[in-house]
């Protein structure tokens, strides 16, 4: 496993040197905290708002959803690039942005031979400099997998919520990664508070603890509201940014991928059935 972070390493060092690709994980340290919801709005916002070439890469393995988020069916996966399938006939576009379908049924990647994994790897530092950023999302936890993706990263987002089994489960992914590999590129995204107040105090507990028992900072990238309309649009196979994108949550979202790209958010543009909404509650 350890050759494996090698080469995803060797990867992102070439392409900082050649072009500006960003490579960005997206990680939790437990289940249930919307993290795979935040990498497809990530990537959808990035694409359409700032305009940006996103390919987001479902690295879930094991409990891959990405595709039945964008409510698109794939036969290919990740899997079969791993068996020889060239990454070009295996991704596919929705709404503006590229996405690597991720596959689920095998346990962990270790069952795949190293000589696939660097298929994989080479598949993908040739085709990244067609991308502004290649997104990754991980899976929830902490194993060889998910180490390898963040070591890789330029940056991790790890997403929380104010539940304590969260904080601490994003603290142990943390201390793993600061600890073994001396890794401490993370901004925090703290997800389903109740206001901004309940986000930021949850940021600084974690904060806190790392500061004391790591020796080390991590930032703020955003707080983001619970809202009952993620559950509608998740139900629906619909990606809340672009159903809802003056909703709240929404909006803070966008303004970290202004924070990402160093843009200031354009302006809103109300959904069809905002507008409908907004027109009913006129009158």
């Amino acid at each position: 496993m350890e050759s494996q972070a090698k080469g995803l390493l060797k990867l992102v060092n070439e392409r900082k040197i050649n072009r500006n690709t960003k490579f960005l994980a997206v990680a939790s340290g437990k289940g249930g905290v919307g993290k795979t919801n935040f990498a497809v709005n990530f990537a959808y916002i990035l694409a359409n708002d700032f305009n940006k070439r996103v390919l987001l890469i479902d690295a879930d393995i094991g409990m891959a959803n990405v595709h039945i988020l964008v409510n698109v069916n794939t036969k290919k996966t990740l899997k079969d690039i791993l068996n020889g399938e060239k990454i070009e006939d295996i991704i596919f576009t929705t709404r503006n942005f590229d996405i690597l379908p991720g596959f689920s049924g095998i346990d962990a990647i270790n069952e795949v031979e190293d000589s696939a994994v660097f298929r994989f790897v080479q598949n993908l530092n040739d085709i990244s400099e067609n991308y502004d950023y290649i997104i990754i999302d991980t899976a929830a936890g902490i194993d060889n997998k998910v180490i390898s993706f963040i070591r890789a990263s330029s940056k991790t987002y790890v997403i929380t919520t104010p539940e304590p089994t969260a904080i601490m489960d994003a603290y142990a992914l943390i201390k793993s990664m600061k600890k073994l590999y001396d890794y401490s590129d993370f901004k925090i995204v703290v997800n389903m508070a109740k206001n901004e107040e309940e986000g930021i105090e949850t940021f600084e507990r974690l904060r806190a603890s790392i500061k004391k028992f790591l020796d080390t900072d991590i930032k703020l990238a955003g707080v983001l509201p619970a809202t009952k309309n993620i559950q509608k649009t998740v139900k629906k196979k619909q990606i809340i940014s672009e159903v809802f994108p003056s909703e709240k949550f929404v909006l803070q979202l966008r303004r970290i991928a202004a924070d990402e790209v160093g843009e200031p958010p354009p302006p809103v543009k109300e959904s069809f059935w905002e507008k409908v909404v907004n027109f009913l509650r006129k009158d």
